[in-house]
């Protein structure tokens, strides 16, 4: 079968389509939704995007990192295939065995060595409520202590824990009582001011410091809860020696640490869960996006001795839906059987370097951090003072669009690349040469 040559843009976007249905989106749906430019999505073939208008697109979004695997033809049969058999029975009350053959899957890839159990939602934000509520539950202890920059969901519980963008928690007040933030170690903007590696790793030393000893008792707290990689805000990698030293404070004081790979996880930095490059066993850990290749799937996973609360103490409705749990299942057999996390890891490399050359052109970059298909590119405007490149990231975002590559930015200024696991290499050249082009322009405009 013949390679779809991309980007095809037969008219610019939002073509005529496109703008009669945004029309019509405007009347009838939330405006909560912060659409980042008006993509009228129709369907994905592949790794192909293609918009109501016909114009074929480079993804390097993944659908918001849920399609690890593009629409992958063996997904889409055991999705049809699961359907023709049982769409729905709840396992809040009774029992199928689709939940049990994820389970076992899941467990021979996570990086904990204990016995696990399972408790299966819909989304992210449900995966991470489950684990706040069984980290309370589990410890009798009643704070929560999450980062700064962090995103965790946008339900109450895990919204509490959120501190990545204002707007996210603005007008909801209050939030769920007794939580904290510290901050993120953030390298290359330290929030204290400070250089890595002759920090010392203040960030962690600030938690014994001046929370524990001038705030909190950490006896009184059940988990601290982190992304191993900001997502939402800005793709930031911390030093590798980070997540050991905190191992070692919530070991100490017993405290839970939960892993939140909602982004992170299933593949996406050429490993099973990000948390595995700093080789360090979680308590928790919350995983979904990817995990269905973007049908509702949550799943929060725990040492089998945390997760001791009792029947009736948590559930919902649809969590571990058959047909879910089937396209999960598959997509942990593509990612094994297409040896994608070490192709994940090569291509990770080689964006990398491309990226670090254009670094040296142009000054408008700040920064490339990354691993695997996991990689953040800080814009500033200027070097020295790094400061944030917002009006100039959207604008390289929003170019990039019209020409047929699609990309979208996190935190202040930085742009995500996240193409699929199977994203074909000659697209990612091309979307790197559209990329180049784009912030040539830019770079040239901030002289």
């Amino acid at each position: 079968m013949e390679k779809t040559k991309l980007p095809i843009i037969i008219e610019e976007p939002p073509g005529k389509k496109a703008k009669e249905y945004l029309k019509l989106d405007e009347e009838l749906i939330s405006p909560s939704y912060a659409r980042y430019y008006p993509l009228y999505v129709e369907r994905v073939e592949g790794n192909v995007v293609i918009d109501v208008d016909g114009n074929k697109y480079i993804d390097f979004n993944s659908g918001l990192l849920c399609l690890n695997i593009g629409r992958h033809p063996r997904v889409v049969k055991a999705i049809k295939d699961q359907a023709e058999k049982l769409i729905h029975y709840s396992i809040t009350d009774f029992y199928y065995t689709e939940v049990l053959e994820l389970s076992k899957r899941i467990a021979k890839i996570l990086p904990i060595k204990e016995k696990v159990k399972f408790h299966y939602c819909n989304s992210g934000t449900e995966a991470n409520e489950g684990a706040l509520k069984l980290a309370r539950y589990h410890s009798q202890r009643q704070y929560l202590m999450g980062f700064i920059g962090a995103f965790h969901g946008r339900t109450y519980g895990s919204l509490s824990l959120t501190a990545s963008k204002p707007v996210q928690r603005e007008k909801f007040g209050p939030l769920l009582p007794s939580t904290i933030h510290v901050p993120y170690p953030y390298c290359y903007r330290c929030p204290f001011g400070k250089e890595y590696p002759e920090c010392d790793y203040y960030c962690i030393r600030f938690i014994e410091e001046w929370i524990f000893e001038k705030m909190v008792a950490p006896e009184e707290v059940a988990a601290i809860i982190f992304e191993p990689v900001l997502g939402e805000g800005g793709f930031v990698w911390p030093p590798k020696e980070f997540f050991k030293l905190l191992k070692k404070i919530t070991e100490k004081y017993g405290i839970l640490l939960i892993d939140d790979e909602v982004q992170s996880g299933i593949g996406r930095t050429g490993k099973w869960f990000a948390i595995e490059h700093f080789d360090v066993e979680p308590d928790i850990i919350t995983i979904a996006k990817a995990i269905a290749s973007g049908m509702p799937l949550g799943v929060t996973v725990a040492k089998a001795k945390i997760m001791d609360w009792s029947k009736g103490a948590h559930a919902t409705t649809f969590g571990g839906n058959p047909v879910a749990c089937a396209a999960a299942i598959e997509t942990i057999n593509v990612i094994e059987e297409e040896n994608l996390l070490d192709r994940a890891a090569k291509l990770g490399e080689y964006i990398k370097k491309v990226l670090n050359e254009m670094k040296e052109k142009y000054e408008i970059i700040g920064d490339v951090r990354g691993e695997g298909l996991m990689i953040g590119v800080e814009l500033v405007k200027d070097r020295k003072s790094k400061e944030y490149a917002t009006k100039e990231a959207n604008e390289l975002m929003i170019n990039c669009w019209k020409k047929g590559l699609l990309i979208i930015t996190a935190g202040k200024s930085v742009l995500r690349i996240a193409p699929p696991l199977t994203i074909e290499k000659e697209y990612i050249n091309t979307g790197l040469q559209i990329l180049e082009e784009e912030t040539r322009k830019i770079n040239s405009k901030m002289k």
